[in-house]
């Protein structure tokens, strides 16, 4: 009986066992929000079990090995958690609610972070989505359009950073000294060209001086964060994929006067010289057999110097994590070659990490590594003036020359032209290689002092940069006069960047009721040193057979003692700063800072920088229960940065022997004289009033901001008393102003389809209020700039034309023109006619104004996303307008009269009375009358709309089976199509002077994403 209820019992529990295993199974699900739109990243856990999953780019999750009964919890940031209870189904559609506790999401702030509901300052953030969508060697390019207030002038040329402006120009010195701090993984850095598009997970650009004044004397011109990629905890083991490849094309390629148009140009410009260079063209080259007035050569300098450009781009990475471990490996390649046909490729190559350790419930630690190796041949950028200058009646290779080496290149002054004109020469014969090493390691360490309150974090990080530049100038001949290159030059230059910060911060965070209290302080201590030694040899060997093997100075016959340059910096900094951001119920807020901070930089050795943030939540107020508004904040702040990026004080004392005579003695004496220049922190003060907004269920969001940034103690240059020369003294003030609005529609119309809609549009007023009572500062030569007091920095300067004169009639009508002439000056149709400003019936330089400035009055951007089922689609579009471009290769006709010029003058120009009152004739535009000073002719409008990106992708359907990688598919083209009058390859020129700017591709590319 025992026997028998012993194995009753035996059976009874296999049973139960069988039962129960058979209610383990794999479950699967989507996690959606209210406007089921899919929430990728959503975290799923199944309560009391090691079983968790995340969900992929479409919302979807999957479980295994779960019972029924089991819950699972889905969390993720900015909705409220949601419980789900396992039953006999296998599909779980969640749909999760907005959390009104953690409305919108957390963004990254100087030393930590802040829900985005509780900022009082003005920060734009851009996503990986939308920064990868760019194929650009520069994350900062993917900006462009997206951001109000930042303005990103784009450079075409491979390896090249874009030019950034957050709100304006505050500095009048150049070299840097107006770019914003980028602080990568809280590692300050003054580019971020070493990293890789898709190493990023967000980009913060912190545009107001409270936003910004948490990092001191370097965010006078904003901050740009930037935030790497991280693993996730109780995360699954996921492998990324990211690759494009494609064609650059050039763009808006300027038309130069062919054959027959300069050969008309020339007959017309009364010079017999010039019609005779025509005449010595034909005799060498023959006659053209359908015009035999013109050479049988009719060259396209620019056709020839451009090509069709590869770029690729490959990212691989793994993120993952545990309950107490979370990583982020990559690796990535990305390489470009130039539209220039020579060598001017770049290539870089990353290896990254971070890995973050819980290794107590209160103590963590976190190691992230980044590597650059990225190797950047530089263009030869005289090429694109000197294609633009060659005469199109000589080839590029001419047969007769015998005596010339490594090539017949053919030369201009054999035809009488005063230069050779031919770019090739330069092109082929020189080799600019820039190796360029970025070793980025950071170490953190925090402990809980008091858990959840009271935390300690010390942050150590080295950045070490090393830049080896090798400059090979190979020889050539192709004609005497300038049309050689006599000696082969060598010039070797290693540079050395080391910069280590150590941070320390202490965070306070508590609740108390309605009360939310976040309290920072800490210490910063920055060892920058910059070393770099060059030295030049001339003479190694070369020549046919012989390649970069002997690009070696020790191989140089000659070391050139002029050539050789041995110099460094060493500058350290220590900053005190603390924070208090303090809510009440969700709707007052109130948010400071303020720093110390010192330098060995300048004479002033401490600067000290306070800001203020006030924030007021309208929608959490009672009297707003209308519901028209689902969020509403009005926000105002002001605050003082310093600015360390201008230039450290030079000069000294010097002294003079001098002999004077007194009645019939003669005494030594000495005169000194300073030109030491004491400087301090050029200092900003800022103000910022702005609103947040969202309506329509959160489907419509508005960001409108307007602010007044005034740099004071501006460092300019200053005429010295009874001494000639100047230097720089805190004398000056400039002020930049604007409004800026953001606007998005996100709309889910059904679960196959959804769009979004975005625009953006700011202003900027940039105005000199004082110069230290000087009435101007000028500079640039012939092509002027000056900055008074009322007008923007650096204003083109010059004449301002009214008009071609017609008859010699209207030249005998005019006072101006017949004092000219009897100066000497030869005026006669076709000539500009100017305008008399002061009415003297003279021109000169009296009569120069104002002709615009080279900073854009307004920028704006427009995008359009729409989503089908599985296909994706972007669009793009920005503009700018109210600036000018000094179209310099115009207006070099004037120094170098026999040159080419291109189509748009020779289809345009006067050629009689009634033919043009805008453009001169061809002698006009060389004659002294009509070029004497810069004129408002070669200073054209920089305006521009263009189409910024267009992207088509489409994921595939997921596999059966149990491997189910997403994988999208996409085709991007970047900047396809712009629209502009400015007649040159592009408007984007960053300092307005335009000379040889290299021309900015449209590229094309195929691209795929893979996620397992």
């Amino acid at each position: 009986m025992k026997v028998k209820l012993f194995f009753a019992c035996l059976l009874f529990l296999v049973l139960t066992g069988v039962a129960q295993a058979q209610q383990t199974k794999t479950i699967s699900g989507i996690v959606t929000g209210a406007d089921q739109v899919p929430l990728p990243g959503a975290e799923i856990k199944v309560n009391g079990k090691e079983i968790y999953d995340v969900t992929d780019f479409d919302g979807n999750f999957s479980l295994e090995g779960v019972e029924v009964g089991d819950t699972f919890t889905v969390t993720f940031l900015g909705f409220a958690p949601q419980d789900v209870e396992i039953t006999e189904s296998s599909n779980y559609p969640v749909v999760l609610q907005e959390d009104a506790g953690q409305l919108d999401e957390v963004v990254v702030v100087g030393y930590g972070t802040q829900k985005k509901v509780d900022l009082t300052g003005s920060i734009s953030t851009i996503k990986s989505e939308d920064i990868a969508r760019t194929p650009s060697g520069s994350a900062m390019q993917s900006l462009q359009g997206k951001v109000a207030g930042l303005q990103v002038v784009s450079s075409g040329a491979p390896g090249t950073s874009p030019t950034i402006r957050v709100r304006g120009l505050g500095s009048y010195t150049g070299d840097g000294a107006s770019d914003p701090l980028y602080v990568v993984d809280g590692v300050f850095y003054d580019d971020i060209d070493f990293l890789n598009s898709e190493e990023i997970e967000t980009i913060s650009v912190l545009k107001d001086a409270s936003a910004s004044a948490i990092y001191g004397v370097r965010a006078a011109n904003g901050v740009v964060l930037i935030e790497t990629k991280s693993g996730k905890k109780n995360q699954k083991p996921q492998i990324t994929y990211d690759g494009y490849q494609g064609m650059q094309i050039a763009q808006n390629v300027v038309k130069l006067s062919n054959a027959e148009q300069f050969a008309t140009l020339a007959r017309e410009s009364g010079s017999a010289a010039e019609a005779s260079f025509i005449e010595n063209a034909m005799q060498r080259y023959g006659r053209s057999r359908v015009n035999p007035n013109i050479p049988d050569v009719n060259t396209d300098w620019y056709d020839l110097i451009l090509r069709d450009a590869l770029i690729q781009n490959h990212s691989l990475g793994v993120t993952g994590g545990s309950e107490s471990v979370t990583y982020s490996l990559g690796l990535s390649q990305f390489s470009q070659e130039g539209i220039l046909k020579m060598k001017n490729d770049y290539e870089r190559f990353n290896i990254r990490s971070k890995v973050n350790v819980d290794i107590t419930d209160r103590l963590k630690a976190g190691v992230s590594t980044i590597f650059s190796n990225a190797t950047r041949y530089r263009p030869e950028d005289a090429a694109f003036s000197s294609a633009y200058f060659a005469v199109p009646i000589m080839p590029v290779l001419d047969t007769t020359k015998t005596d010339a080496f490594p090539r017949p290149y053919a030369n201009a002054q054999d035809l009488g032209y005063r230069g050779p004109q031919n770019p090739f020469p330069l092109m082929e014969n020189t080799e600019n290689r820039n190796k360029i090493r970025n070793t980025l390691m950071t170490f953190d360490l925090s402990y809980e002092l008091i858990p959840e309150e009271l935390t300690f974090k010390t942050v150590y990080s080295h950045n070490f940069e090393t830049l080896e530049t090798r400059e090979v100038r190979l020889p050539y001949f192709f004609g005497n006069g300038n049309a050689f290159r006599e000696n082969a030059e060598l010039i070797k230059r290693q540079e050395t960047l080391s910069e280590q910060t150590w941070d320390n911060t202490l965070t306070y965070n508590n609740d108390f009721g309605k009360h939310n209290l976040t309290v920072l302080a800490g210490t910063s201590f920055r060892d920058r040193s910059f070393e770099q030694l060059e030295a030049k040899g001339l003479n190694f060997p070369n020549g046919p057979g012989i390649g970069d093997e002997s690009y070696f100075l020790d191989l140089s016959k000659t070391i050139d003692v002029d050539g050789v340059g041995d110099n460094g910096v060493q500058q350290y900094f220590f900053s005190y700063f603390g924070r208090v951001a303090y809510n009440f119920d969700d709707r007052y807020l109130l948010y400071g800072t303020f720093r110390a901070d010192g330098t060995s930089k300048y004479q002033e050795k401490w600067g000290y920088f306070p800001t203020v943030g006030l924030g007021w939540v309208i929608s959490e107020e009672s009297f707003m229960d209308d519901g028209f508004f689902d969020f509403l904040k009005l926000r105002a702040s002001w605050g003082e940065l310093g600015n360390a990026n201008v230039n450290a004080s030079t000069g000294g004392i010097t002294s003079t022997e001098v002999d004077a005579a007194f009645g019939d003695v003669r005494y030594p004496g000495l005169v000194t004289s300073s030109d030491f220049e004491a400087l301090k922190w050029e200092v900003t003060a800022e103000t910022n009033v702005g609103i947040s907004a969202r309506l329509i269920d959160s489907q419509l969001s508005i960001e409108a901001d307007y602010f007044t940034r005034e740099t004071r103690d501006a460092i300019i240059p200053v005429s010295r008393l009874l001494v000639p020369g100047s230097t720089r003294q805190n004398v000056g003030i400039i002020e930049n102003s604007g409004f800026e609005i953001a606007i998005d529609w996100n709309k889910q119309v059904s679960e196959d389809f959804g769009y979004s809609i975005g625009a953006n549009f700011s202003t900027l007023k940039n105005e000199i209020l004082d110069l230290a009572g000087q009435e101007n500062l000028t500079s640039g030569g012939d092509v002027a700039q000056r900055s008074v007091v009322g007008g923007s920095i650096n204003s083109f300067f010059g004449l301002e034309v009214a008009g071609v004169y017609q008859t010699p009639e209207e030249i005998a009508a005019d006072p101006a023109a017949q004092a000219a002439i009897a100066n000497g000056l030869t005026v006669a149709p076709g000539d500009f006619r100017f305008v008399d400003h002061n009415g003297d019936m003279v021109i000169d330089a009296q009569d120069r104004v104002d002709l615009g400035s080279y900073l854009p009055s307004y920028n704006f951007g427009f995008n359009l996303g729409l989503n089908y089922k599985a296909f994706d689609f972007n669009l793009n579009v920005i503009g700018q307008g109210g600036n000018v471009i000094a179209n310099m290769k115009r207006f070099a006709i004037r120094q170098t009269p026999d040159p080419n010029i291109d189509r748009d003058f020779a289809v345009n120009r006067w050629n009689g009375p009634g033919t043009s009152n805008d453009y001169p004739s061809a002698r006009g535009i060389r004659n002294p009358w009509s070029n004497q000073f810069l004129n408002s002719f070669f200073v054209e409008k920089g305006d521009f709309v263009r189409l910024q990106n267009v992207t088509l992708g489409y994921t595939l359907p997921e596999f059966n089976g149990d491997f189910n990688p997403d994988i999208r598919f996409y085709v991007t083209a970047e900047r396809p199509l712009t629209f502009f009058d400015y007649n040159g390859f592009t408007p984007e020129v960053p300092d307005g002077r335009d000379n040889q700017t290299y021309p900015i591709p449209g590229v094309y590319t195929f691209g795929v994403n893979i996620k397992i």
